[in-house]
């Protein structure tokens, strides 16, 4: 399955860009017939589920069945040459009608007064907003068994459906071995002579994937909505807040590795690699800020995906006396290093207001800014700034 993830982008409403029609087909039909049907259908519930993470299950599974069906009509022996095209053009047109069974999308009509090419294209680039809070609820053991032994086909399908459209900004082949984990849980323990001990088993094995599963999409859609600068932002505010005492040369270097690492993976589809940055993320919080609270400690003596579940769910720690922090000067706030003077100051008025809600956050990343753009012009006059510096702290 894994050996297909570019197959399908090419793959949902709109299909593929004309503009490489031949390699696209070519492809397909390749991986078409090297996965077999199952496998391929598998992974377009997977694919479509997140793209269209508010569709119903009849309309992931109409436009799965099409998509199927292409594939195995036009990659068959003696398909005739037009079949693929004529077929990915069809499926455009279909998905253009009111009355479409396909997932729907309030972009849909605009893309249909395109014609040809830019219709397609559009089509394709159609997505639907992540759900803001996943509601999938596994089922109990007895529930599982009763669906998979009925009929086994259609509760595989049911669960990538649920489960993809529910976790649809976790990383691509985390939701692969995920939900594949899960199915072959399912296959395995509906069919074992003791189920209970069998599920207790897997459940246990499964476990670390499970939570990097709902932690990576938290953190993946946080990062797709906050973009890089809040999210920075927002990582040097929660350091602050859950280790107060840690020093900001501590924090900085653990705040800095964030975004790169979110940008990298949370938007890969061939490298697994978010497993690893993690690993990598959760060894430097431990190494610069176990001494500096207790519960980092506690949190600190579990395995690494665990430790992140658990630093992530730490509370805010009671505030702390501090000074209070130095104003930044003109100079220093229009310097080479006016970010740092910034991330300095924040990160000590952090520790004395109650975490913000992002709509606060991105009030102060904004009041940040337009502090130093307004204080940094050529013609602000130093009396201006320095009351401005101040009105800006205040409100921080």
């Amino acid at each position: 399955m894994k050996g297909a993830l570019v197959l399908l982008f090419v793959l949902s409403v709109g299909h593929a860009d004309p503009r490489g029609k031949a390699y696209e087909k070519e492809k397909v039909c390749r991986e078409f017939n090297s996965m077999g049907k199952e496998a391929f259908s598998s992974l377009a519930i997977i694919l479509n589920s997140r793209k269209y993470s508010n569709a119903t299950f009849e309309e992931i599974s109409n436009i799965v069945r099409e998509i199927v069906s292409l594939a195995e009509t036009c990659c068959a022996k003696g398909a005739a040459p037009e079949c693929y095209d004529k077929r990915a053009s069809a499926l455009s047109a279909k998905s253009c009608d009111p009355a479409s069974p396909f997932p729907k999308h309030p972009g849909t009509a605009a893309c249909c007064t395109h014609k040809g090419l830019e219709q397609k294209l559009c089509l394709a680039a159609l997505q639907q907003p992540p759900k803001e809070f996943p509601t999938y609820v596994e089922p109990s053991n007895e529930e599982v068994c009763a669906a998979f032994k009925k009929d086994p086909r259609e509760f595989a399908a049911k669960f990538l459906y649920e489960y993809s459209s529910n976790y649809a900004q976790t990383p691509f082949l985390v939701m692969i071995n995920s939900t594949e984990s899960f199915i072959k849980m399912a296959a395995a323990c509906c069919s074992s002579k003791k189920p209970m001990g069998c599920f207790a088993k897997q459940k246990l094995q499964r476990k670390p994937l499970q939570i990097l599963t709902v932690m990576s999409n938290r953190m993946c859609s946080r990062y797709s909505s906050f973009g890089d600068e809040k999210t920075r932002f927002s990582a040097l505010v929660t350091f602050a807040q859950k280790v107060p005492s840690a020093e900001f040369k501590d924090v900085l270097p653990i705040v800095e590795e964030c975004v790169p690492m979110l940008a990298k993976c949370c938007a890969s589809v061939t490298d697994n690699c978010i497993e690893t940055e993690i690993s990598t993320h959760v060894q430097s919080v431990c190494t610069k800020l176990s001494s500096k609270s207790q519960k980092v400690a506690e949190c600190c003596k579990r395995s690494s995906i665990e430790a992140l579940l658990c630093l992530h769910s730490m509370p805010t720690a009671d505030s702390i006396k501090l000074p209070q922090p130095q104003k930044p000067t003109n100079a220093e706030l229009c310097g080479a290093n006016k970010n740092l003077e910034m991330d300095k100051l924040n990160n000590i008025l952090s520790k004395k207001v109650p975490k913000p809600a992002p709509k606060v956050l991105e009030e102060m990343v904004e009041e940040r800014a337009n502090l130093a753009s307004t204080c940094c012009s050529v013609n602000a006059p130093p009396v201006y700034c320095k009351e401005k510096i101040k009105t800006g702290i205040e409100n921080m």
